[in-house]
């Protein structure tokens, strides 16, 4: 007996002898409620003071997780129980982590972690000026300062005749996001009064900017550019038109007009083209071979007709093999700018085609060659023909002819040589071969500036002593249908020769029977 009076001393000393340990308090996280965009409320319930006093007890927020005292945080007394929290300063659209928290002698400790997310605003958005304001066009746009919380998904400008506006009513797409955004406003009525405003929609809606207004320019006629002339041939050539300003009302009608006279207008020759576009392609059509044509692009609104520049072409001519040849205004004339090379006359008989050097030198019909005999010369050089071949006068297409001395005259009268010079026999002008010789093809520097467009090439020609071909880019001949039996001498015909080594234009005559290039001129 006195030995378990001994044993229950001694626990009991032991156990008045300690000293009693504490802990740190027991709490939780009340739910978060009354959420708006910028606050909610949330709090605690200290269940336990884990033995001591609690200093200090309150919530703490973060946009991360588990939320400390080294972020946003309440102080909301001292004490156990139940207590209410603010949080204040939030952002909308946000995801936040809250925790209650406590604090005694021993330390602090956390509740349980409660997430929530703040609401979400409309976006905050401004309307730009209306600047650059035309007939038909201006520019506007707006800023959004805020997304509300939630990112813009769609934001531009709406504008119409009747104040504010909305996205029902006409309206531009300038992408997403925040910041500043330009509007293009178009397709407007001239003289017309507009209301406009900046509009941008999140998850919230669609809100929108101040009202501005502006009043557009009076309608007018629309003004463009006509396109270059393409794709010319005896009887067809494209062209069209770009319209830099619809005038302020919609274009009703817009083509080409062409005639034979300068300024054509839509009472002559007019295509009629697709409307809504800026840029419109013209295909002329019914045109005749070797003719000087006038364009011009036009555009019709409510205003009236416009008219773009005016630009001049010449069709092309075919032969009656159907090779198509360019053709040059040079002074009055039109030329062909290519060398003949049909082998048919226009009533399209053939021509004889000799090859042999000595045949050629004899021959009083009609023959022609190809350089060298290589009909590969066909495209580049054209056709060698002999001036009985000239002489048939069925040589050129129909309304075509080899023109004769007095036509050559005539252009090299245009090009500068005086009318007592073109009468002589050898080298005449100054630069006046230089001006009809291509810019390429001709050798040892001889290359002309082809300024006339005649584009003469070095082309050689076949000799009527050997029937041999001779000075590939050194020489090219051209025949006239002149002979100089005028002067008693019948066996000789006039020629045009341009050199390589010399600027000037050789005039003379030479024995028919030599193989020379063709450039017909238009009756």
């Amino acid at each position: 007996m006195l030995r378990h009076i001994s044993i229950i001393c001694i626990v009991a000393v032991t156990i008045m002898g300690c000293k009693k340990e504490y802990v740190t308090p027991t709490l939780r996280t009340t739910n978060v409620h009354a959420i708006t965009s910028s606050s909610a409320i949330s709090g605690g319930e200290i269940t336990d003071n884990g033995g001591a006093e609690v200093t200090a007890k309150g919530i703490c927020w973060s946009i991360s997780e588990k939320p400390t005292l080294e972020d946003n945080f309440t102080v909301d007394g001292t004490g156990s129980g139940i207590y209410s929290s603010s949080m204040e300063g939030l952002t909308s659209g946000v995801t936040y982590y809250v925790r209650a928290y406590a604090t005694n002698s021993v330390g602090t400790d956390y509740g349980n972690q409660i997430s929530f997310n703040t609401l979400t605003l409309p976006p905050s958005i401004t309307t730009a000026e209306v600047t650059a304001i035309t007939a038909s066009t201006a520019i506007s746009g707006g800023n959004i300062t805020a997304d509300g919380g939630s990112p813009v998904t769609a934001r531009g400008v709406c504008w119409g005749t009747t104040e504010n506006p909305t996205i029902a009513n006409s309206k531009t797409e300038d992408g997403t996001g925040t910041g500043t955004f330009v509007s293009n406003l178009i397709n407007l009525t001239g003289a017309t009064t507009y209301y406009v405003r900046a509009y941008a929609t999140n998850s919230q809606g669609t809100v929108y900017g101040n009202q501005v207004t502006f009043t557009t320019s009076a309608v007018v006629a629309p003004t463009l550019t006509t396109t270059e002339v393409t794709g010319l041939t005896s009887t067809t050539a494209v062209s069209g038109g770009i319209i830099t300003n619809t005038g302020g009302a919609v274009i009703t009608a817009n083509g080409v007009c062409w005639s034979t006279s300068e300024n054509p207008t839509t009472a002559d020759n007019i295509t009629s083209d697709a409307t809504g576009s800026a840029t419109f392609v013209s295909n002329i059509t019914g045109l005749t071979d070797g003719t000087i044509y006038y364009v011009r692009a036009y555009a019709t609104n409510s205003a009236g007709t416009s008219y773009g520049n005016q630009l001049t072409f010449i069709t092309s001519v075919t032969d009656i093999e159907g090779n198509i040849y360019k053709t040059v205004l040079i002074g009055s004339q039109v030329w062909m700018a290519e060398n003949l090379r049909t082998v048919k006359f226009n009533d399209n008989t053939d021509i004889q085609n000799i090859t042999d050097n000595a045949a050629w030198v004899v021959i009083t019909t009609p023959a022609y060659s190809w350089y060298n005999n290589d009909i590969a010369n066909k495209n580049i050089y054209g056709a060698l023909y002999n001036w009985y071949t000239v002489n048939t006068g069925k040589l050129c297409p129909q309304g075509w002819h080899v023109p004769g001395d007095a036509e050559f005259n005539t252009l090299e009268m245009h090009l500068g040589i005086s009318a007592t010079d073109v009468h002589i026999y050898g080298f005449r002008g100054t630069d006046q071969g230089t001006q009809l010789k291509s810019t390429s093809t001709w050798a040892e520097n001889g290359n002309g500036t082809n300024s006339s467009g005649f584009n003469a090439l070095g082309a050689g020609y076949r000799q009527w002593i050997t029937g041999e071909f001779y000075g590939s880019g050194t020489f090219t001949y051209f025949w006239t249908s002149t002979d100089d039996a005028i002067n008693g001498h019948p066996e000789v015909a006039w020629y045009r020769r341009l050199d390589n080594t010399d600027p000037r234009i050789y005039k003379g005559t030479t024995i028919k029977v030599g193989g020379k290039y063709i450039r017909c001129v238009k009756n």
